[in-house]
């Protein structure tokens, strides 16, 4: 269900494409594959899975992958390795704090004296941990060890404060209306992705079916980047999550970049978070030179016809206002995505479908700060006298750029038209 693993995963294996690319010839000639596929809600299981011999590859997140790796090398005996990317968000959105629709909280401040919940260990955990500390919160906020379901599930019930989860929780709260986003991934200014591990011995013993599972990997995230629309409707049926908030993060401009590479920033992020591991949960050195092991992946990048140092140098960041991008989009359950040259036509578009009781699949706008998707029934949009509008994740922006240009903070959702009536 995790978005930025489904290229590594899923697709993997709805698709049949690991069979696709493994060798039949040579010492593989007459092989019989047993291809197993097990999904965890996190990536702890994974690594005890993995230690105990009963699964040869692991997909998980920034976090567990470390985890993952030290526990491994802890051993003695038998090492993972770090092979490949499945999807990632340089600033860190995907993960993200929630609080329930009705609750009074709009910032990390608002937070203190209260209890928030999180996947202890995961990369949400750890974005909890920086974006409390770097507000001098540290400790004035209790942390609680909830399972994404569960977190959602009170959250939707305002049986906690609020919650902190990764890709796509903090979208499928605001998508079902239970949840309002309060603090995004990206502020903590830590990038946000999930990989591939493998057993060392398997991988030395095997290399060439370690490659046909990144060359099946490439051509999932291919699958995916040739037509998100698609890939969101089909992933919405195997997985559970809707389709609309995968189209939030895989369309153009969307939360998850599809790109296999391992590139130095990964590595550096990596590296701080073991050090944030370490001291919160003393666990073990990891090596990274060992660890980290790109060998498979640029055979892989070879085999497939790409250009693998390429790739190393291209890095999708959101840009504010980004001329590429269309600024609104309806996603009509009659006519399919709509594209609007403005805001204020979304809106204006949107609210007619409503009085005439069009279906709306969803609408989508971008951060007027910092470029990054969101949903348009989440967003607080600024309108100024002469009708521009400007969207905002963040109350507290918008009646920023209303101070600044004038006019009024409009919503085009009950809930987040409650919040902002609660707010006055």
């Amino acid at each position: 269900m995790v978005t930025n693993t489904v290229s590594g995963g899923i697709v993997l294996e709805k698709l049949g494409l690991i069979e696709k690319h493994l060798p039949t010839d040579g010492d593989y000639a007459n092989v019989e594959y047993n291809i197993v596929f097990r999904d965890y809600d996190s990536g702890p299981p994974i690594t005890n899975q993995m230690l105990a011999g009963n699964l040869e590859f692991g997909v998980m997140g920034d976090y567990p992958l470390i985890v993952n790796g030290s526990r491994f090398q802890d051993t003695g005996r038998v090492e993972t390795r770090f092979i490949a990317i499945t999807g990632y968000n340089y600033q860190g959105t995907g993960n993200g704090i929630v609080v329930p629709v009705a609750s009074p909280v709009h910032s990390l401040d608002d937070l203190a004296g209260k209890r928030i919940s999180t996947p202890v260990g995961s990369a949400a955990w750890g974005m909890t941990l920086k974006a409390l500390r770097d507000a001098g919160l540290d400790g004035d906020i209790d942390i609680i060890d909830q399972s994404p379901p569960v977190g959602v599930a009170n959250i939707a019930g305002n049986r906690i404060d609020a919650h902190a989860d990764f890709g796509p929780w903090s979208e499928v709260m605001e998508f079902r209306g239970t949840g309002r986003k309060i603090f995004d991934g990206s502020e903590a200014q830590v990038p946000t992705f999930h990989g591939i591990v493998v057993r060392e011995d398997y991988a030395e013993k095997y290399p060439e079916v370690v490659e046909a599972v990144l060359k099946a990997t490439l051509e999932a995230q291919k699958w995916i980047d040739e037509d998100p629309m698609r890939a969101a409707t089909e992933l919405a049926e195997w997985t559970g999550v809707a389709k609309e908030v995968l189209y939030l993060y895989l369309s153009d401009g969307g939360i998850t970049t599809m790109d296999a590479s391992i590139k130095t920033a990964w590595v550096e992020a990596l590296e701080y978070d073991h050090q944030l591991l370490q001291n919160e949960m003393n666990i073990p050195d990891l090596d990274f030179g060992a660890w980290v092991d790109d060998q498979y992946i640029r055979m892989a990048y070879e085999a497939m016809g790409l250009d693998y140092e390429k790739a190393l140098d291209v890095m999708v960041t959101p840009v504010a206002n980004d001329p590429a991008l269309s600024p609104a989009k309806i996603w009509f359950a009659d006519e399919g995505i709509v594209e609007f040259d403005s805001l204020a036509e979304m809106v204006a578009a949107y609210r007619e479908a409503e009085e005439a009781g069009r279906e709306i699949n969803a609408s989508y706008v971008y951060d007027h700060g910092t470029g990054m998707k969101m949903f348009g029934k989440a967003a607080f949009f600024a309108e100024t006298g002469d009708g521009e509008m400007a969207a905002f994740m963040k109350l507290a922006d918008s009646l920023s750029h209303i101070d600044e240009h004038g006019g009024q903070v409009v919503a085009i959702s009950d809930h987040v038209g409650e919040a902002i009536a609660m707010a006055d």
